[in-house]
């Protein structure tokens, strides 16, 4: 892999991540927010730095993460190219509600019990 194939890598992530509303100049935030939604083993700063600035660009199982949370094909993030599939708003909505749906399932039982009689109460206050 060759440095124009690292940099233009570099190009596509800071471009899905401003177009999701997120910091493009980062490392820190990337590595925190990647890492939230990655199962596996961390990712440091010092990988997303990597990323941010063109020297290295993640593994497929990395890739396939950030393409889903950016809203953007694994193939497109990787290789560029006319296959951008552009963050839409249901694939927004969808990554903020799996990000939710882990936030709440990281609670204990008794406040998800609190979440569920919420919901449950605004749908109440919401019926016609």
């Amino acid at each position: 892999m060759n440095s124009d194939e690292r940099e233009a890598f570099s190009r596509r992530l800071k471009e899905a991540l401003k177009a999701a509303g997120g910091r493009a100049d980062s490392p820190t935030a990337l590595a925190h927010a990647f890492n939230r939604r990655y199962p596996g083993q961390p990712v440091s700063v010092h990988a997303a730095r990597k990323w941010l600035y063109g020297e290295a660009i993640p593994g497929q199982d990395k890739l396939r993460i950030l393409a889903e949370w950016l809203g953007y094909s694994t193939e497109w993030l990787r290789y560029g190219g006319a296959t951008s599939s552009g963050v839409t708003r249901e694939t927004a909505a969808m990554t903020l509600d799996y990000e939710l749906m882990r936030a709440i399932a990281a609670l204990s039982e008794p406040h998800q019990a609190v979440i569920r009689d919420l919901v449950r109460a605004l749908k109440r206050a919401e019926r016609p």
